[in-house]
């Protein structure tokens, strides 16, 4: 007998229904891993878009709040003053008009 003989007698040996069903089982178990890697990358991106949107909620009031501090530390003292001094709102403004032949002279 020749070599090729001799190999080629040993491949009839392997049990080809043992090596199918292997395969098989380890094809089921990597579709069955990837399904649960899928879900969990879908339920991270879920949180991530939640947290994102509690991320924007807050910083929103957050800036409201900024807002408010501002007003009542500046403006509120602000319009105290006003108060005091007896200041209003303007409703029209009415412009001086000078004419050209009025000019004062400095005293040299």
């Amino acid at each position: 007998m020749t070599t090729l003989t001799l190999s080629y007698s040993s491949w009839l040996g392997i049990n080809w229904k043992m090596v199918c069903t292997a395969g098989f089982l380890a094809a089921c178990s990597l579709l069955i891993i990837y399904a649960f890697l899928i879900n969990e990358l879908t339920g991270g991106t879920y949180l991530i878009k939640n947290y994102d949107k509690q991320i924007d909620t807050l910083s929103q009031e957050n800036r409201n709040l900024e807002v408010s501090f501002a007003k009542t530390g500046f403006l509120g003292s602000v319009e105290q003053k006003t108060q005091e001094l007896n200041f209003e709102k303007t409703t029209s403004v009415k412009y001086i008009k000078i004419l050209d032949t009025s000019v004062a002279l400095g005293a040299k």
